[in-house]
């Protein structure tokens, strides 16, 4: 198989950011009166601003409507990222090693203006030549939607790109838009065993993401 283009995750894969998502969005949820479930940050990861938000908004019980809901999510992740954007080990440089090797793209859960946060804040948006949010497509994750749309703009075909992923809606997305998964799964936050046996391969850190890897198969 022949790969001409890699598309990343961001929360996950190339920050530590699941656990910030959660700890927010879980105060936030006590704060207006709502309660958390056992298995929403599970729920959660991969949705769009729009279902995340309509999400705590009705199954969570907030007390706000899901657009008040996203304002106040986004600022305070805004206001984390202000301080401290956890860059997980190795991410810079896994980035580099792709981009001397093919044109990448960030397909993203976070909003717009966090994307824009992160990869500027860590100098990492110089190596990608395109981003997508969830917020700019039609479906969020586990839909293919924002890959499609990544793979589009690079004008390479889905099914001739590689992702990397950590989720389990994640892995699903990039798999049904026809990309080849490599997983890099949080051990926090365990994929679905169904998902990631989507994955051509599996690795532990960033250090393990080479293009060898990327191109050989399963």
């Amino acid at each position: 198989m022949s790969i001409t283009a890699v598309v990343f995750d961001m929360d996950g894969v190339l920050i530590d950011s699941e656990p910030v998502w959660e700890q927010v969005r879980r105060d936030y949820v006590a704060e207006r009166g709502g309660q958390w479930l056992p298995d929403a940050q599970q729920r959660l990861m991969g949705m769009s601003t729009r279902e995340w938000s309509e999400y705590l908004s009705t199954d969570l019980g907030v007390d706000a409507a899901p657009e008040t809901v996203a304002r106040d999510v986004i600022e305070r992740m805004a206001a984390h990222y202000d301080h401290e954007v956890p860059l997980l080990p190795g991410a810079i440089d896994a980035v580099q090693r792709m981009s001397e090797q093919w044109p990448l793209g960030v397909a993203s859960s976070s909003p717009r203006a966090l994307i824009d946060v992160v990869l500027g804040r860590t100098g990492l948006i110089e190596f990608f030549n395109v981003t997508f949010s969830t917020e700019e497509v039609d479906r969020g994750k586990p839909a293919p939607d924002v890959y499609v749309a990544v793979a589009a703009f690079l004008r390479q075909r889905p099914t001739d790109c590689a992702a990397v992923e950590d989720s389990s809606n994640g892995m699903r997305s990039a798999h049904a838009a026809g990309m080849r998964v490599i997983a890099a799964p949080r051990p926090e936050y365990p994929p679905a065993p169904d998902a990631l046996a989507l994955a051509t391969h599996v690795i532990t850190d960033l250090t393990e993401l080479t293009p060898t890897l990327v191109t050989e198969p399963a």
